[in-house]
């Protein structure tokens, strides 16, 4: 029989899929869940996406989810979206335009002209970060030199996840997690930076409130949404928020539980991070705001699962058949790089033996994969050696990639025994929203970040020295 406990669902709308999960409010178990994919075209950096293909599949993937569940049980619902992406909209709401996505590298030189504007540290005293093309304001800068007329019949601005909680709740809002990724969005002060929107000659008009910080409830399903999908007209509907910062949530990460405890994010991008009361400022991470008033500085590479993928293809082998690089080094930058910052990169393989081996050369390309996630890594402030790792994300199911990460960091590993942290996150923010807990709590009492631990083992020096070595060679060749 369903679960008549009361219930709430979290959304993970990433790059590539929709999944919604029905997560039971009391104890975090998932009760069911729905997945609906999502196309992604363009070539030669071009990377977009249509919005109201996400709006699809969240309705898609949301009855799914209820095929068995008792839709009334439901008290709440969030979203956490890909980061950075620029939807433009008409005064109906409509998209004018495909959405530009994150890992659309096209607007790299308007990054590097805006950064120029005020210098690193001038961007950095500002948002936290430095523009590269991955950021909202160098994708709004692109649109305006390429696409002028679409740009002056914007009504309004979004994030990802900012356009799905506007049709599910009728109210414009976004949050300070997923605000803190656009370059126009000041972490210290927690407000959009006027200043910087005058140089980006965006009207604050067209952008969405900044709710607070936490359990925020943004506002109530609408009969529209709650028609289209199957759920109870009023319920909560919470602020959201990244994917990233909603992974955070999920692993109990932020003021009020773990602090200055790494992650490493396995999946199509890489990504590192961990909670502090720290507010960094370094142009090597990200320096983002968490969803509940600390911060979350984030490294985050282009090239991480999808790239091994595509080598191991080329090869001709199965993900797993690897053996450790020798003395070949694979850097995969297929799709330019965001960490380092050298967007027009490709992949660069160097060390070739007659000995060389199919099987060392996936290896080396999880060992190029993995050294320039861990390489951002040791930008994060407070994140002591002896701490473990948190390792989530696809990747971090595959043997390789766990004992290549173990091997090139000399760091204890914790695998975290739930996979989902992005769904389980906006779960917790949704609880949040319809009860007014705090989501972290929620989350730390799931257990989401808790799992098996792999003991350290020595680490593999010469193979970070080799890999690091090659870098010089890419250079001015991933320069746009």
């Amino acid at each position: 029989m369903p679960s008549s406990s009361p219930a709430v669902i979290g959304v993970d709308s990433s790059t590539q899929s929709t999944k919604a999960f029905v997560v039971e409010t009391a104890s975090g178990r998932v009760l069911a869940m729905g997945r609906a994919p999502h196309t992604v075209t363009g070539a030669a950096g071009a990377r977009e996406s249509d919005p109201e293909q996400w709006w699809r599949a969240l309705a898609e993937a949301v009855a799914q989810a209820l095929t068995g569940v008792d839709a009334r049980t439901v008290t709440g619902i969030a979203v956490a979206g890909q980061q950075h992406g620029l939807v433009a909209l008409d005064a109906a709401g409509r998209p004018l335009r495909p959405a530009l996505l994150w890992n659309d590298t096209r607007s790299a030189p308007q990054a590097a002209a805006l950064t120029a504007r005020l210098g690193a540290d001038g961007w950095l005293a500002r948002t936290g970060s430095v523009p590269v093309a991955s950021m909202t304001a160098a994708k709004w800068q692109w649109l305006r030199e390429h696409e002028p007329r679409t740009a002056e019949a914007v009504a309004a601005v979004r994030l990802p996840h900012d356009f799905l909680t506007e049709r599910l709740s009728g109210t414009a809002a976004t949050d300070p997690g997923d605000a803190s990724g656009t370059c126009w969005y000041d972490t210290a002060t927690g407000a959009y930076d006027h200043g910087l929107l005058d140089l980006l000659g965006l009207d604050p008009a067209l952008l969405p409130p900044v709710a607070p910080m936490g359990a925020t409830r943004v506002g109530s399903l609408t009969a529209t949404a709650a028609k289209e999908l199957g759920l109870p007209e009023g319920i909560a509907v919470a602020a959201g928020t990244g994917d990233n910062m909603a992974a955070a949530v999920g692993l109990g990460l932020g003021g009020q539980g773990l602090l200055d405890h790494p992650v490493v994010s396995l999946g199509t991008s890489g990504t590192v991070f961990a909670a502090t009361r720290t507010r960094p400022a370094t142009a090597a991470l990200a320096g983002f705001a968490a969803t509940d008033g600390t911060y979350l500085p984030l490294g985050c590479t282009l090239n991480c699962t999808q790239a091994v993928d595509k080598v191991a293809a080329l090869l001709g082998l199965d993900r797993e058949d690897a053996e450790p690089g020798g003395e070949a080094v694979l850097l995969p930058y297929l799709d330019g790089e965001r960490t380092p910052d050298l967007p027009g990169a490709s992949g660069l393989l160097t060390g070739l033996r007659h000995a060389t081996t199919p099987q060392q050369l996936l290896g080396a390309a999880y060992e190029g994969a993995a050294f320039t996630l861990l390489r951002a890594l040791e930008a994060l402030p407070h994140t002591r050696d002896d701490v473990p790792l948190r390792l989530i994300g696809g990747g971090a199911r595959g043997r390789t990639w766990v004992e290549t990460v173990r091997r090139l960091s000399g760091r204890p590993v914790v695998l975290p025994r739930t996979t989902e942290l992005v769904a389980l996150g906006a779960a917790a923010l949704a609880v949040g929203a319809a009860t007014g807990e705090d989501p972290v709590t929620v989350a730390t009492g799931w257990g989401g970040g808790t799992g098996e631990t792999l003991p350290p083992v020595e680490r593999d020096r010469a193979a970070w020295e080799r890999i690091a070595a090659a870098l010089p060679a890419l250079g001015a060749l991933g320069r746009p």
